[in-house]
């Protein structure tokens, strides 16, 4: 890597937390609840199982490869056509990852808060943000990210919390009413969202600093625990407070904020939640387009990436005006399209590259 910038193995840690569960966390409980019902938490577990396998080889390439992005690693294991090639199946991925979150914003002001303004409204002001916040470099994003996660967490935890007392255990309950296909289903689902997109740290771990290698492994496994951890959390509450109707409601945290009201002081709070998927959202948004830039920059072997930013960014602006057609076909596009793309272009080659390197290691190849 020829950047200078550099961040310790906990910011990585916050950024890895703050890219896996910025959007997730406000857009799965519903569509996840839909589709898995009462067991939507165990096909969090069954997703995030596989999250963690794909991280093992992210960090594991890492380790032998410090120093190196994926780009980098893969011209060193495979040659640079054959990485040329291979490349093209991540790239487009990357942009339609960064169009969904963008649309996400959009679509839920539109449907939720401001139902007159049009999604562009909402999804250039985030991009040119996103775009100025990756030129400001990823020293700064960890500094601000670290506390805008810490705000996004205390008010979706404090929303939890106000409605304590409406939880309903017994709506847990049965885990399996339908069976483990529904839970499978939903376990596909949070596959493709988020976990398959994990896939993205391959190009940022070369900014952690060096001899830290044990401390970025267990700064990102915590990471990753703790964003299944929280999945689960907000999945089973949102199914104690609404029951069978769970699955319904679309933005159910959103949903859930309309119902507190305590003492006729405290209500209407549902605004906090909006606040927290904007800067959820945010967030994924820039450490995408950071990532995606890298990926760019470093096939095309440019010197630096910031000046590939706000082109980008322009062309996944253009994408949410003619990317889709309606919300609904975006919903079935993230359901069913999405986590089999997420497979073929990250899963794929980072298993490729995975095997390759192990067997390069046990029949002696050098990688220095």
């Amino acid at each position: 890597m020829n950047e200078q910038e550099t961040v310790s193995p906990r910011q990585m840690g916050v950024l890895f937390f703050a890219y896996m569960t910025g959007s997730s966390i406000i857009n799965i409980p519903a569509p996840l609840i839909g589709k898995a019902e009462n067991g939507a938490w165990l096909s969090i577990l069954m997703s995030g199982g596989i999250g963690m396998g794909l991280l093992a080889c992210i960090l594991y390439l890492y380790r032998k490869y410090p120093h190196m992005s994926y780009v980098d690693y893969s011209r060193k294991l495979i040659g640079v056509w054959p990485t040329a090639i291979l490349s093209v199946l991540p790239l487009p991925y990357m942009i339609h990852m960064l169009t969904g979150i963008v649309l996400d914003i959009g679509l839920f002001m539109r449907s939720s808060m401001m139902r007159e303004t049009p999604v562009y409204a909402f999804s250039f002001p985030v991009l040119l943000l996103s775009a100025l916040t990756v030129r400001a470099g990823i020293e700064v994003m960890a500094r601000m990210f670290a506390l805008i996660l810490l705000l996004v967490i205390f008010f979706i935890g404090s929303v939890l919390l106000f409605v304590a007392t409406d939880y309903n255990p017994a709506y847990l309950i049965p885990v399996m009413p339908d069976g483990i296909k529904p839970v499978l289903n939903g376990a596909f689902f949070t596959y493709g969202f988020p976990y398959a997109e994990c896939f993205l740290f391959v190009m940022l771990l070369p900014f952690v600093r060096e001899n830290s290698t044990g401390e970025v492994k267990r700064s990102m496994n915590a990471a990753l625990i703790l964003n299944i951890f929280t999945l689960c959390i907000s999945t089973v509450c949102t199914i104690m407070i609404f029951g069978p109707l769970a699955g319904v409601k679309k933005y159910s945290l959103y949903e859930i904020a309309r119902t507190i009201e305590v003492q006729e002081i405290i209500s209407r709070i549902e605004s906090v939640i909006g606040m927290s998927l904007i800067s959820g959202s945010y967030m994924k948004t820039t450490i995408t387009l950071y990532g995606v830039s890298l990926f760019v920059s470093q096939l095309c072997k440019l010197n630096d990436h910031r000046t590939i930013v706000m082109p980008l960014a322009l062309i996944v602006f253009l994408y949410t005006l003619v990317g889709f057609e309606s919300a609904q076909q975006w919903v079935d596009i993230i359901s069913i399209v999405h986590p089999i793309w997420g497979s073929v272009a990250y899963v794929f080659p980072l298993i490729l590259i995975t095997v390759i390197a192990l067997f390069k290691r046990k029949s002696g190849g050098s990688y220095r």
